[in-house]
């Protein structure tokens, strides 16, 4: 049977650990080669890239500052030279400072606003020239349920999120005509190594909000980014598509 992504070539930002790691795993398991980005932890990024190269895939890992404008243009030079084409970018990147409004700062404002948001905006606007000679390309940008319907103490995350939404449907109807597709993945509260630290009455919290009574699986969202990213998608553009067990409703 034939691989979802055979043939694929994908960028994928924050891939070292959480829900980007697993999602540059399942690219390379579907086919895809894979370049992925890290911030500090290089050691855990070759690991990362050791994983994918045994399910078969090309893969590297690249130091880059995703909500640095210049880096974003020089991985993604970097990233066509190597791979010679870029078929999908998923746009990870994210980070959390949260707070109450009252005691939030403008430092925790603009570190949060600037990696999950200006980064989308880098990788896109870089990425966009290689797609548009393609007249192909999947733009996959994570953001979040929080961006929906916002969160107590995230003011920051939630306007990153919901300006992930906007910006991700404004790009579709600017580059469809061109055969480049663009949409969001909006996870709930997925099980990672952040969440194991909240502790068991957190969680159980976040499970009784949840329609599905669990909370999601980094493979739930990897499975909706790799429709996203294949052929089955192709006439599926300018969408929000929420994996968090009912949460949106």
């Amino acid at each position: 049977m034939s691989k979802l992504l055979a043939d694929k070539k994908a960028l994928i930002t924050g891939g070292s650990r959480g829900i980007g790691r697993d999602m540059v795993l399942a690219y390379a398991r579907e086919g895809a080669d894979v370049a992925f980005t890290y911030r500090s932890n290089a050691e855990k990024a070759a690991e990362v890239a050791k994983e994918a190269e045994a399910l078969g895939a090309k893969a590297v890992a690249y130091q880059s500052d995703a909500s640095n404008y210049e880096a974003s243009e020089q991985l993604i030079k970097d990233v066509v030279a190597e791979f010679g084409a870029i078929d999908i970018l998923v746009n990870n990147a994210g980070i959390t400072k949260d707070n109450l409004m009252l005691r939030m700062n403008e430092e925790m404002w603009d570190s949060v606003i600037n990696v999950n948001l200006k980064s989308v905006f880098n990788l896109t606007k870089h990425a966009m020239r290689t797609m548009l000679k393609q007249r192909s390309g999947s733009i996959i940008n994570v953001g979040s349920v929080v961006g929906i319907f916002g969160n107590a103490g995230q003011a920051n995350y939630a306007a990153s999120k919901a300006g992930i939404i906007g910006f991700s449907k404004s790009i579709a109807k600017e580059v469809g005509s061109r055969g480049i597709r663009c949409n969001v993945l909006a996870p709930g509260f997925i099980a990672t190594d952040m969440t194991d630290e909240l502790g068991e009455e957190v969680i159980k919290a976040y499970e009784d909000a949840i329609p599905l009574k669990k909370l999601g699986e980094p493979k739930q969202v990897s499975d909706a980014a790799i429709f996203l990213g294949s052929d089955m998608s192709t006439y599926v553009t300018g969408q929000v598509i929420s994996v968090c067990g009912g949460m949106s409703m």
